[in-house]
């Protein structure tokens, strides 16, 4: 039987001293058929441990809905096969760039700032998915059955409980009541918490009795010596050593040299620390779950939210390629290993030759909400996202202006996301941010108010905050009462028999308005890895056999969407592009025409 245990200043592997060299690759960001190369390449670099989140509201969409709840499992399983241990942090929150923090928004919406404190029913619903997940993890632990093989004898040596909850709160209870909950679901191996290397975030974060790790990108002396301020015994431990970063949509990506990047990683080893790499392997957002920060030192300003590719400048790139950051990495690691590295895995196969895409049909937006949409609301206000149930996608808000009346400003107040205005069938305006001006209207007319999920917040005090519209409509300084809302869910396209039901037209060449675009694109040999161009389309999301690529949009600075080979096959495939603004027009033509293209470099 292996045990995995915390000594007073090391980890240990049956009794001996053992340093964790792992690396964050979340198995949600990573097409399952290229999980086992993904892993292969963490240990081709020097690594001997795989860390992964577990997002809530991907597993459990609605309340006591699972969706691939076992996906977990058969990560932590293709990591053992690779010879690698694992660290599971299922939150439930997890930040991670990802929607919400991962917390799902059947809860956050009605439940607000009592999410991630000691409030009853948070704590009942958190403990409801634990039931459901942790399983998983208790059969897979590294400690929990003799004999080689096992039922229980796998590969995860450590599970994390919360997540920075020293950024976020100081409820002392809540990471206690998280730690016996953890327990009493039969999780044996280290549990550990991870906060950033400032007093005020250890002090809120970090539980007695449970080993603390730290956050950081440099200054490893520093971040440890004030870890060793607040606990003077145990292993250290950066949890998350940021080699990269994340990249907003409208803001250029910010590189971190490689030789800074392996510098600063040698710093944390020769302070013997053990070390997560994050990311190793970023991946990439599919399926629309991108999350969004909030601007400013304090996040609390203007909305930023985060381009689908999760790249993150990271030692493995979103397509599994190594960088000049992994050879300088595994030149680091290679010195802290216990024996010689794995060779490199080859490369997975790209896309044989580039492939056009023809765009046949389209259904207009307000079609698409016909068939697809929630039932529609009328209240004195707009409803929020939260209020329709709709996590991911589009809300149409419907009003009427009275009249007679003279041209006035329309103004929306409290808009948390993006607005494509209509007036009298007229798209009028295209806005963003908290109070916008829609233009002048005179009365009557007939207001629609399209409002874009552009992902929520996953970090800092406004996460958890309704989505869509919180204030109101105004029209000069009247608010305009008796609003229509109604809702469309991004994976209502994903539903079984959903497509089928939307009544296409043909595009005959004109197009351009905001809607479902579906075509084909024709692969000839070998499918592979490949990118989807979408020059000239605005905002909305892609799909390639019913397989969600996740957002694009045209203001960049990503300007493709990453495909994973085994989405593709020899000959047709389906594309489905639900354009939010307006498409090119012609449609399907010239510089308006999708393409797939190989991911070679640049890709």
């Amino acid at each position: 039987m292996t045990r995995f245990e915390v000594g007073e200043r090391d980890f240990l592997l049956d009794g001996r001293p053992v340093r964790l060299l792992s690396g964050a690759l979340h198995y949600f960001r990573v097409h399952e058929a290229q999980w086992g190369h993904r892993l292969a390449m963490l240990r081709a670099m020097g690594l001997n441990c795989v860390e992964t989140y577990v997002p809530w509201n991907l597993h459990e969409p609605r309340p006591g809905e699972f969706r691939d709840p076992e996906a977990l499992g058969r990560f932590l399983d293709a990591a053992g096969a690779a010879g690698l241990w694992a660290i599971v942090r299922p939150g439930p929150y997890i930040c991670a760039e990802w929607e919400n923090g991962g917390l799902p928004e059947w809860l956050t919406g009605p439940l607000g700032r009592r999410v991630r404190t000691r409030d009853a029913a948070y704590l009942a619903a958190v403990d409801a998915w634990f039931g459901r997940l942790l399983p998983q993890v208790v059969a897979r632990q590294c400690t929990a059955a003799a004999g080689r093989g096992g039922p229980g004898d796998g590969p995860v040596i450590m599970v994390q409980a919360e997540n920075e909850y020293g950024s976020y709160g100081s409820d002392a209870a809540y990471p206690a009541w998280l730690v016996e909950r953890l327990r009493a679901l039969g999780v044996r191996v280290p549990l550990c918490t991870s906060d950033g290397p400032e007093d005020h975030m250890l002090s809120g974060g970090s539980v007695p009795g449970v080993p603390a790790t730290v956050n950081f990108g440099s200054g490893a002396r520093e971040a440890f010596a004030t870890l060793r301020r607040h606990r003077a015994g145990g292993p250290l431990m950066c949890m998350e050593f940021w080699c990269g970063w994340f990249t907003h949509w409208g803001r250029e990506a910010v590189p971190r040299a490689p030789e800074d990047a392996a510098a600063a990683l040698r710093e944390v080893l020769e302070c013997g620390a053990s070390v997560n790499v994050y990311m190793a392997h970023g991946g990439t957002s599919f399926g629309g779950w991108a999350g969004a920060n909030r601007a400013g030192e304090l996040q609390d300003g203007a909305l930023l939210p985060t381009v689908t590719s999760y790249d993150y400048g990271a030692p493995v790139d979103e397509r599994g390629r190594p960088t000049e950051k992994f050879w300088r990495f595994r030149e680091v690691l290679a010195e802290f290993a216990d024996g010689p590295l794995p060779p490199v895995p080859e490369p997975l196969p790209v896309l044989a030759e580039a492939a056009g895409v023809v765009v046949e049909e389209w259904a207009p937006a307000g079609d698409v909400l016909e068939v697809l949409g929630g039932a529609e609301v009328v209240g004195g206000g707009p409803a929020t996202f939260e209020e329709l149930g709709v996590d991911r996608g589009v809300v149409r808000h419907r009003v009427a202006v009275p009249g007679p009346r003279g041209p006035y400003p329309l103004r929306v107040r409290g808009l948390r996301d993006r607005a494509v205005v209509y007036v009298d069938g007229e798209q009028r305006a295209v806005v963003d941010g908290e109070d916008a001006v829609l233009g002048e209207v005179a009365g009557p007319a007939a207001v629609e108010v399209w409002v874009e999920s552009l992902g929520r917040v996953n970090y800092g005090p406004r996460l958890g905050e309704s989505k869509g519209i919180v204030g109101g409509l105004l029209h000069e300084r009247q608010y305009l009462h008796g609003v229509r809302s109604r809702g469309l869910r991004l994976d209502a396209l994903e539903e079984a028999g959903a497509v089928a039901r939307v009544p296409f037209r043909p595009v005959e060449g004109a197009g351009g308005g905001a809607g479902l675009y579906r075509g084909t694109v024709t692969v000839v040999g070998r499918p592979g890895d490949a990118g989807l161009a979408l020059p000239g389309w605005c905002h909305g999301f892609a799909w390639i056999n019913g397989f969600c690529l996740g957002r694009y949009r045209a203001g960049g600075p990503q300007r493709t969407l990453y495909v994973p080979g085994p989405v593709l096959r020899e000959g047709g495939n389906e594309l489905l592009v639900w354009e939010w603004e307006g498409a090119p027009a012609p449609v399907g033509d010239g510089a308006g025409a999708p393409g797939l293209y190989p991911c070679a470099a640049g890709c």
